[in-house]
């Protein structure tokens, strides 16, 4: 599986990308924060902020869309206009 964190959240946690081969646990994007959560800081305030979008193979989803193995799964903060 693929995580990929965009904009602002690659800022503030320093990374744009991560393969993870163990994804047992993982049914939706939010078992995906779930688990990046426990590292602690930044990642914690960065997506626990309820501010966070995603989408599973390039198409929006819900957090409590289902995922598996082989899927890319991004998260970005929503995007604002002005």
């Amino acid at each position: 599986m693929k995580v990929l964190f965009f904009a602002s959240l690659r800022e503030r946690l320093q990374c744009d990308q991560e393969e993870w081969a163990d994804t047992t646990d993982i049914t939706s994007p939010q078992d995906i924060i779930n688990r990046l959560v426990k590292r602690g800081e930044p990642w914690e305030s960065a997506l626990q902020s309820g501010k966070v979008l995603v989408s599973i193979n390039q198409e929006m989803a819900q957090l409590n869309s289902h995922v598996k193995a082989g899927d890319e799964i991004a998260f970005f903060p929503p995007v604002t206009g002005g």
